[in-house]
């Protein structure tokens, strides 16, 4: 857990501040900047800063090649592949963004920007080949029974043979557990779903302000690794025990570890945070998996965190050199 030196002066006074700040920040914001309520695909649309700036017009783009496809589906798969980092070269020499191998590259890479090169490391490339090879993946197994779009990732993890050998996603743990993290992302990539008649602002408001309260009301509470604050925990937490009970509280499932909360909603920039918002700290801040730490954004560049063991559940601020990026639940 990372260790942050304690916020000094965090009494009354301050306290009140804070408070004052959740009731402008949460009820006072538009829901427009919450960007809605909802889930599923998004009707084809990425949610706002779910992905890379650079690479969200591609993904976009390329994300709707095919039914079995969508951009949020291929934004979790990239996430999954390779944290969405160009350079990089897994143990089985899978390369790129997209995680091809050379075999598998050199039949289906695609020089998709027209400069005369199918480059695995350039991502104008990798990422349509990657679309291109989901659909023709797809288009493989589609006479395998199960869902489709479950047997076309499989088929990207194990190869389509084996789906075809096993009438559906293998018996491979690591292919099993491919699929499944890809499809529980997809929600977190896809722009909300406008309900019908509008006005779906305020609950999700109100969400983020029963998170934060939750939080609120354990401050001073002893730090305990792996704590989900039940009573064989004595009611203690950890930092990512808290986010998941807080939001628990108000009817949103969150994953248990931060690495996974990571990927519960789309990410507004530092400097579109609202009260409620997950905030997060990484080892390498190119690499969401190397995220390490998770706290609840509460307004004027604070959180609420549980820090480490030792140490009490407190308000500290969020802008240290591991900040890594925030996550909006109420919008995922």
């Amino acid at each position: 857990m990372r260790r942050i030196v304690l916020w000094a002066g965090a009494g009354v006074g301050a306290l009140a501040l804070f408070m004052a700040l959740l009731v402008v920040g949460v009820y006072g914001a538009a829901a427009g900047l919450l960007g809605g309520a909802g889930g599923g695909r998004g009707g084809g649309q990425l949610a706002r800063n779910a992905v890379p700036a650079e690479y969200a017009p591609l993904v976009q783009e390329w994300g709707n090649l095919c039914p079995t496809l969508s951009p949020a589906l291929l934004a979790a798969q990239l996430n999954q592949e390779s944290g969405f980092r160009t350079d990089r070269t897994s143990p089985a020499n899978a390369q790129g963004i997209a995680q091809f191998i050379p075999s598998t590259w050199a039949t289906h890479g695609l020089d998709a920007n027209d400069d005369g090169v199918a480059d695995v490391w350039d991502p104008e490339d990798a990422i349509p080949s990657a679309a291109s090879y989901d659909c023709s993946l797809a288009s493989y197994v589609e006479d395998v029974p199960g869902d489709p779009v479950d047997n076309m990732l499989a088929a990207y993890n194990a190869g389509p043979y084996a789906v075809i050998q096993y009438n559906g996603v293998p018996p491979y743990t690591e292919t099993q557990n491919y699929v499944r993290i890809i499809r529980d992302a997809e929600a977190s990539f896809a722009a909300p779903v406008e309900e019908a008649g509008g006005g779906g602002g305020l609950p999700p408001l109100e969400q983020a302000a029963g998170a934060v309260n939750f939080a609120q009301e354990h401050l001073g509470t002893p730090y305990l690794w792996g704590g989900d604050g039940t009573p064989e925990h004595d009611g203690r937490f950890d930092c990512s025990g808290l986010t998941k009970a807080a939001y628990e509280s108000v009817g949103i499932e969150l994953p248990r570890v931060a690495n996974d909360q990571w990927n519960a909603g789309p990410h507004p920039d530092r400097s579109e945070l609202l009260p409620g918002d997950l905030v997060f700290f990484a080892y390498d801040l190119q690499d969401p998996r190397s995220i390490h730490h998770v706290g609840i954004y509460v307004g004027g560049g604070y959180m609420i965190n549980a820090p480490y063991t030792g140490a009490t559940i407190r308000f500290d601020p969020i802008d240290s050199q591991d900040y890594f990026g925030a996550t909006r639940p109420t919008a995922g």
